[in-house]
């Protein structure tokens, strides 16, 4: 059949042309239906505009990319070969766009972003991840499978017919025109700007609100743009604006807020010697209790709903820490702080680094090597996030997962309850201090995590249906009275300081680049000679190891960067760094420092009460030191600059 060249051409830039304009109407309706739902976080139409303007730009930019594989294989394909791959190849693309767009919801209502890099992270974990969303988030899981199961079929049907029209015998001259017409444009729209760079997140980024800066991505685009992210590590030097070695190194070391005469190390920057508080007569043990999810606005002590009765209780009895800060959103951030002290970065947690796996500094390398047994204690699978691997090459060893629990009171999706967890840290304590083996443990729990599996005789539910978060707490909570009965009254309380804190909340969201009073976590200090008193001041997770060497009276040289509390004033203005995606905060006194990537750090009045961000005059120097904490983690774990240990001349 004959075409006359005008007909030619439109039918061969059809398929591509189709794709373009559905791809634009399907993330356009989905986020015409997010900005509907978040309508109150819209400040003005103005914040609207800017969301769907700079949402054009992303989503032309996502099928830009994918069109150009295809108008490749138009041009350069024979005819009769081009239909079927040209097809598949579009509804692939329209599929995975529209399947990401249809789980979106679910995981802003979870995390109050859009798909990121947690979502791929969490894709490594099919059995916990499936038990998860099978008990939580059944709608959701079964809205995604429709699109996922219905999406691919309609697209090929509507593509292979659309590419079957392009079976045309196009002149040579002509394919190449198409070629030297459509791929500089499909280039140009791939970078989305004229500038040096291509467009990116940072470039979009327009209101202190995250998920409205969010809102301006498509899904797609935010997960793909997350694991080029996570294949490079994100170095933070090439996310943030720059400073030299030099003064990342002198701004960390003076917030330390160490004598000069304590850093040993040139090669190290941060290597010291810390000098404990308090002496002890004999080597003490140290169990930190890692509680999943526990955010301090459901901690009735620190104000929050009354789910905890038995934490509460024992607040009364320690060191209650009320204004203390998460580094992170994610269980592995609160393992990184509040086991090597390290600050957060916009990478992944140096628990799943290739770079950390081995000679990184732990609480369990330096008192393993005084003589310590040292123990993670968990209820699921120690390989989940990469724990298992991380602690045995670091300091740990052993690891006890739910392999090691006989006959189990309850098994849920994430594992055994939080009562047997914890009777069976007591049994290994009790063992251990038998055979007079100091020891250090880190028992972490996991029944206050969708789905909420908990041994439902073991509480009375303060809501019905049972497996919902507030029962999860209150479980939890129980477990821990049950526990710490058992160990008041066993042998190693006398010799034993405790640590109960969470990893971070179970959800962070808010109108601000980073949620602050969403970091809010509680944290409590207990054992015997620990004094009862209530403490005010902020302080971060990363505050917490060298505080409990100090309390435990051991003087040990480590890279650490966090203050030791018991030294600390009570007129001390307070400090705190928390990860919000590639955002950071660092907040001391009354100003906060957000550090986003592709611009200048910027000073806001912050108001505890009722955690407000507020725009504030720039102040340099606290700029200058929250950027250079931004920096530090990522060239300390690139140069390796967290041993151990050091070999240092006599």
């Amino acid at each position: 059949m004959v075409h006359t060249l005008p007909v030619a051409l439109e039918r061969l830039v059809r398929p591509l042309w189709f794709f373009l304009v559905s791809g634009l109407l399907l993330t356009t309706a989905s986020r015409a239906g997010l900005v509907l739902w978040q309508a109150d976080r819209f400040e003005d139409f103005a914040a609207v505009l800017t969301v769907f303007g700079f949402g054009l730009r992303i989503d032309l930019v996502m099928l830009c990319y994918w069109l150009l594989p295809a108008l490749l294989m138009l041009v350069v394909l024979p005819p009769r070969w081009r239909a079927l791959p040209v097809a598949v190849w579009l509804a692939l693309g329209l599929s995975l766009l529209a399947f990401m767009e249809a789980i979106t919801p679910g995981f802003i209502a979870q995390y109050d972003l859009r798909p990121n890099r947690l979502f791929v992270e969490y894709l490594q974990y099919p059995q916990e991840v499936f038990g998860m969303l099978l008990g939580g988030f059944l709608v959701e899981m079964l809205c995604g499978l429709l699109v996922l199961l219905l999406a691919p079929w309609l697209a090929l049907r509507i593509f292979r017919r659309f590419a079957l029209a392009s079976y045309v015998s196009a002149a040579w001259w002509l394919r190449l025109l198409v070629l030297a017409v459509l791929l500089p444009l499909l280039v140009l729209g791939a970078r989305g700007t004229l500038r040096h760079r291509p467009i990116n997140p940072g470039f979009t980024a327009f209101s202190s609100d995250a998920l409205l800066n969010d809102l301006t991505l498509n899904s797609l685009y935010s997960v793909a743009y997350a694991v080029r992210a996570m294949r490079s590590e994100i170095d933070a030097s090439r996310l943030y604006p720059a400073l030299p070695d030099a003064v990342v190194f002198a701004e960390v070391r003076s917030a330390m807020g160490l004598p000069e005469a304590q850093f040993l190390s040139a090669e190290f920057p941060t290597w010291h010697l810390q000098k404990p508080s308090a002496t002890a007569p004999r080597l003490r043990n140290l169990v930190i209790v890692l509680e999943e999810s526990l955010g301090a606005q459901y901690v009735g002590t620190l104000g929050g709903d009354n789910l905890t009765p038995a934490f509460d209780a024992l607040a009364e009895q320690g060191w209650l820490l009320e204004e203390l800060y998460a580094t992170g959103t994610r269980s592995v951030r609160g393992i990184e702080a509040v086991v090597t002290g390290f600050v957060p970065t916009p990478a992944r947690s140096v628990v799943k680094l290739p770079r950390s796996q081995q000679g990184f500094f732990t609480l369990a390398s330096l008192l393993g090597k005084r003589g310590y047994d040292t123990s993670f204690i968990y209820g699921g699978e120690g390989h989940f996030d990469n724990m298992a691997s991380f602690f045995l090459g670091n300091g740990f060893d052993r690891v006890v997962d739910r392999r090691h629990y006989e006959n189990p009171e309850f098994m849920g999706s994430w594992g055994v309850s939080d009562g047997d967890l914890l009777r069976k840290a007591h049994d290994e304590f009790s063992r251990l201090h038998e055979a007079g083996t100091p020891f250090f443990s880190l028992v972490f729990s996991s029944s206050n995590h969708t789905p909420y599996d908990y041994p439902l005789a073991a509480i009375a539910p303060v809501e019905q249906p049972p497996n919902t978060k507030r029962n999860a707490i209150r479980y939890a909570d129980h477990a821990i009275g049950e526990f710490f009965s058992l160990a008041r009254a066993s042998s190693y309380w006398d010799d034993t300081l405790f640590l109960v804190v969470a990893d971070h909340d179970d959800r962070v969201f808010g109108r601000q680049l980073v949620p602050v009073e969403h970091f809010r976590i509680p944290g409590l200090l207990i054992g015997n000679g620990v004094p009862a008193r209530r403490d005010a001041r902020v302080l971060s997770q990363i505050d917490l190891p060298p505080t409990l060497l100090s309390l435990m009276g051991i003087e040990a040289e480590h890279p650490m960067v966090g203050r030791d509390i018991t030294q600390l004033p009570q007129s001390y203005e307070g400090r705190a760094i928390m990860q919000y995606g590639p955002n950071q905060a660092y907040w001391r006194g009354d100003q906060v420092v957000v550090v986003q990537p592709e611009k200048a750090p910027k000073t806001y009045r912050f108001e505890r009460q009722g955690f407000n961000f507020s725009p504030a005059v720039a102040n340099p120097a606290l700029e200058r030191e929250a950027l250079a904490h931004a920096l530090w983690g990522s060239l300390a774990y690139k140069r390796g600059l967290y041993p151990p240990a050091i070999d240092r001349a006599p």
